[in-house]
């Protein structure tokens, strides 16, 4: 099966995608976006949160999920289209990866959403599923990161616990995505010891 290709960049082929999230249950892909776009996105980030667009992310589903900060200190801004050039290109990069998901694995995702994750020094994210008990629509979760020059002394990794094998970390170097089942894939963001920027996204299927 043919990759798609973004950007020039190294991009997710069909087999790839198949074999984690059908026997694993996730994967990881470097270089899924081109350094320039993960530039432009990682300023724009930054942007979001001295101008103060970012709010203190929530606990739960619903209009007004609960701020509680001994289980998750990231700030986020939900992305849009039309927000910007740079948000543009990579959502049409999730709209290319939904229609692959769904050729190659029969999905019936139906819509992606997403936004800016950004975690101070200090902030984590406590072990837990993207699927909520009163919403089953969140199938597939994706995350990029934004950091350039990340560095195991940093920490904030994405640490996913897969059913009945060992954690796996993923350090949160610019341009790398993760990829993982919503509703099966326990995981966490450790604390980190810089400024950590992300997009965190979730492709939703059908009701």
């Amino acid at each position: 099966m043919p990759a798609i290709s973004f950007d020039g960049a190294l991009a997710v082929p069909g087999p790839s995608i198949v074999d984690g999230l059908c026997h694993a249950g996730w994967l990881m892909q470097e270089h899924f976006i081109s350094p320039e776009l993960s530039r432009q996105l990682a300023a724009e980030c930054v942007q979001s949160m001295l101008s103060g667009k970012m709010k203190g992310a929530g606990v739960g589903s619903g209009h007004a999920p609960l701020l509680q900060p001994d289980i998750r200190g990231d700030h986020i801004e939900w992305l849009e289209t039309g927000r910007s050039s740079a948000c543009d290109r990579y959502l049409e990069h999730m709209e290319a990866l939904r229609c692959m998901l769904n050729r190659e694995l029969f999905l019936g995702l139906d819509e992606y959403e997403s936004h800016f994750a950004l975690y101070a020094p200090g902030a984590f994210y406590r072990a837990h599923l993207d699927r909520f008990r009163d919403d089953d629509k969140r199938t597939v979760s994706v995350v990029l990161y934004l950091n350039d020059d990340w560095l195991p002394e940093h920490g904030g990794a994405l640490r996913l616990h897969p059913q009945g094998g060992e954690h796996v970390d993923i350090a949160p170097q610019a341009g790398r995505m993760a990829m993982f089942m919503s509703g099966e894939m326990l995981h966490e963001v450790l604390p980190t010891a810089r400024e950590r920027l992300s997009i965190a996204g979730w492709f939703r299927r059908r009701a």
